[in-house]
């Protein structure tokens, strides 16, 4: 974390605001792997000892009992695959690729019906490819930043002639074009999917029956599950999938829950730049508010569990104009450009949460609060 977090300070402080590509985003990736490997080694540590921990005991299915030669160290750190953007999926579901095991029983025999890799190769593939061009289309369009020169000029959202549009406009238009820059990491993770499917590093093996248990170690963003959840939780969870894994098991759960820490530890990992923490310490705001409203409300609405009832599509719609909101200032980077759009659209993102968790707060809790799992 200090080297990675020096690279980020280095590259800031050389080109701040600006873009390139350097080691840190590589570095990034070998960041989580290094700091997951270590953990999955203290777990096999204290479970062999028999100690009595929480945490390792959760992630049990990922710990790692002795410690990897140089040649499976390194192979894993610097897979070919997932080197440059990840996914950082973890060890086991390396080294199992690897050595056979994924697939193969000690008597070298399968363990159940070997699904072939090309539709899981093709898939990811031709869905990266797709998801570029709607990038390069769609960020031409309409563009968040000045294309001209992003790093100096006032950002398009934020141009007095802008400015001037019926709000509905303004938001919609910096809604639309989010949407077109998240195209850019679909690609990314989407093609890098595939090349971990080609060898079987995304399969996730067999169950005792000898079923295939489908492809999901290399997947790093469930597109359709992100642009259409209805909570936070699930929309963590469909994006960067493999980061929300490492915060997850090696940081939430390793601070008793602690979701400011785990926010500000994923800021922190990403850089320094003010529009990061801006956005990754006022998330949490929604998640109280989810906690909130699935204890109060879902048991008065959601009884069934729909998630296209009536209900479902407004925890949808508001679920995504509140995180387009709060992410602005992560693509606008510097404090006076985030607090700036933020104020153009009124702070809503702030206050709207404030105002519902207050409220919802008061309304009395039901006898009945047990949902069946979305």
């Amino acid at each position: 974390m200090i080297y990675v977090s020096a690279g980020h300070i280095h590259r800031q402080y050389i080109n701040y605001l600006g873009w390139e590509l350097d080691f840190t985003g590589a570095q990034m990736v070998l960041t989580m792997k290094l700091y997951s490997l270590a953990y999955n080694l203290y777990d096999g540590h204290v479970l062999a000892s028999g100690t009595d921990n929480r945490a390792s005991k959760k992630c049990a299915d990922v710990a790692v009992d002795t410690l990897p030669g140089i040649i499976e160290y390194l192979g894993y750190t610097f897979c070919f695959a997932t080197v440059l953007v990840g996914p950082a999926y973890e060890y086991k579901a390396y080294a199992g690729a690897c050595d056979g095991t994924k697939i193969y029983d000690k008597q070298g025999k399968p363990r159940g019906k070997i699904p072939h890799w090309f539709l899981p190769t093709l898939k990811p593939f031709l869905v990266s490819v797709l998801c570029l061009g709607a990038f390069v289309v769609g960020n031409a369009k309409y563009p968040l930043l000045d294309p001209m020169d992003s790093q100096n000029l006032v950002p398009v959202v934020l141009r007095p002639e802008f400015l001037a549009q019926p709000w509905l406009y303004r938001y919609f238009y910096a809604w639309f074009a989010l949407f077109c820059i998240r195209q850019r990491y679909y690609f990314a993770w989407k093609n890098s999917e595939g090349a971990s499917n080609i060898w079987y590093a995304g399969f996730d093996g067999f169950d005792k029956e000898g079923n295939a248990l489908g492809w999901d170690s290399s997947s790093n963003i469930d597109i359709w599950d992100f642009e259409t959840a209805p909570n936070v939780k699930i929309l963590s969870s469909a994006w960067n999938k493999k980061t929300a894994n490492w915060l997850s098991k090696y940081v939430y759960i390793r601070t008793g829950g602690s979701l400011v820490a785990t926010y500000a530890m994923s800021a922190f990992w990403h850089g320094f730049y003010p529009g990061y923490y801006l956005f990754f310490l006022s998330i949490p705001l929604l998640t109280y508010c989810e906690r909130v409203g699935r204890i109060k409300l879902n048991p008065r609405f959601c009884k069934s569990g729909k998630k296209w009832s009536i209900y479902g599509i407004l925890t949808i719609l508001s679920t995504s104009l509140m995180v387009q909101y709060m992410v602005l200032p992560f693509q606008l980077q510097s404090f006076e450009w985030s607090i700036s759009c933020w104020r153009s659209h009124y702070f809503f993102g702030h206050i709207l949460p404030l105002v519902f968790y207050v409220i919802v707060s008061t309304i009395s809790t039901p006898k009945d609060v047990s949902l069946k799992k979305e």
